[in-house]
């Protein structure tokens, strides 16, 4: 992402990108509020100023409908947006308004509202309800969901018919055949991509532990990271997979999600586990793409991860008020269709939900959307998962590597986690 130094102004509002503009919310002699909100920058590949210009368009709007209601929005890098805010937070001057991955520390310091302190209840109870359930610490929501994504196996249809692959994959032996039959069969060199660098590791590993039957956490919600289940799960893969040389363009543990997309993209790679945003990228390239619940050990546990950025509210700038006329309006169906569309994601309420699947439109989202029943999201209310998340970016690609193994690989993230959750 590059960052850009501009000002785009609207007749309502202007997009500043200097820190020297994020303070507190306040108050001017006439009595108007000024809240201040964080925003991170969802750059599309063609349409590079698609967040600028949908944050333009919604504060023109909201300010006309909402005298004495100034809206400043500060864009920064999705890859930045967290760490800036977190320092804005520390030196004093949280935004009013923050729209990045983690809520759940600013919810544990006492610092956010709760949602039901400041959304109307039908707006309240129009999120999705795993996303409602992820957005809570105590029972109590704290992070409003406002961007969604979730994982299926993308296939190149036509690689697989030169293959003589006739069906998708439903379990990981069905896959690792598909994949020898790609490898023996066609030109592409690399039948399944694993980006285990450690851009998204956390993401593609925990795609692999839950189709073994693990996961991150167990039903009590305590970490399992090492667990038997997921040893097996990373096993299964380095020995079924990676040293069949079944899986490129390189090794797991030097590939990351974006040099994995780019060759699935090109048409070298035969599989993937991507969202929705590669299935159109892939489609305009002119690949021939198949979907399907990425597969598991065995038939039907394929449930997939959920990627959530969350709203949030903090209190040290008040005007509780203005931030509920606010997030209200935000959260209109216009206002989260809208953003879905320009960045394919997925809608995060359940009216939009309803709208977009019955849309022929929308026909290529239908599979993503039925696969968020029964997504998982990562233990975001924990303080420790940020934590959590680093080191499993960082150390889960090794149990992919010549020498290493699984077991030291989750031992390690492991021993991150009982180390966080022991900290004050």
């Amino acid at each position: 992402m590059k960052r850009r130094h501009h000002v785009l102004t609207t007749t309502a509002t202007a997009l500043v990108l200097s820190v020297s503009s994020a303070g507190c919310a306040n108050v001017d002699d006439r009595g108007e509020v000024t809240l201040r909100l964080v925003a991170a920058d969802y750059e599309v590949a063609d349409q590079s100023d698609s967040t600028e210009r949908y944050w333009a368009d919604l504060i023109a709007a909201f300010e006309s409908a909402h005298t004495g209601i100034t809206v400043e929005v500060e864009i920064v890098p999705w890859d930045r947006v967290d760490r800036h805010v977190a320092a804005m937070v520390k030196t004093g001057h949280a935004p009013d308004v923050a729209q990045i991955a983690s809520y759940a520390e600013f919810a544990a310091r006492g610092e956010l509202y709760s949602a039901d302190q400041l959304l109307s209840v039908p707006v309240e109870a129009n999120f999705l309800p795993q996303f409602a359930a992820a957005g809570q610490q105590e029972r109590t929501q704290y992070g409003m969901p406002f961007s969604a994504s979730t994982r299926l196996l993308l296939y190149n249809q036509n690689l697989f018919a030169e293959a003589g692959v006739d069906e998708p994959p439903a379990t990981w032996d069905e896959l690792r055949a598909a994949a020898t039959q790609l490898k023996s069969r066609t030109d592409a060199p690399y039948p399944m991509a694993v980006p285990l660098g450690p851009e998204e590791a956390q993401i593609e590993a925990m795609t692999w532990i839950l189709g073994g039957g693990g996961g991150y956490t167990g039903s009590t919600g305590r970490y399992t990271i090492d667990s038997q289940q997921n040893i097996d799960s990373l096993t299964w893969l380095k020995e079924n997979l990676v040293e069949k040389g079944l899986t490129g363009p390189v090794r797991p543990e030097r590939l990351n999600r974006k040099e994995a997309y780019a060759a699935f993209v090109r048409g070298e790679v035969g599989m993937v586990n991507g969202p929705l945003s590669l299935l159109r990228a892939a489609k305009a390239a002119g690949i021939k793409v198949g979907t399907t619940p990425m597969p598991g050990r065995v038939r039907d546990a394929n449930d997939t991860p959920a990627v959530v950025d969350w709203i949030m509210a903090f209190k040290r700038n008040g005007h509780r008020a203005e931030l509920g006329n606010f997030l209200d309006y935000l959260f209109s169906d216009k206002n989260v269709r809208e953003f879905a569309i320009r960045n394919n994601l997925l809608p995060v309420t359940v009216s939009v939900t309803n709208q977009m699947e019955t849309d022929a439109k929308h026909e290529d989202l239908r599979a993503f959307l039925r696969a968020l029943p029964t997504s998982v999201s990562p233990p975001l209310d924990k303080i420790s998962w940020a934590s959590v998340s680093n080191s499993t970016k960082k150390n889960i690609g090794s149990a992919m590597s010549r020498d290493g193994s699984p077991a030291e690989a989750l031992r390690r993230v492991s021993d991150v986690a009982i180390e966080a959750e022991r900290a004050p």
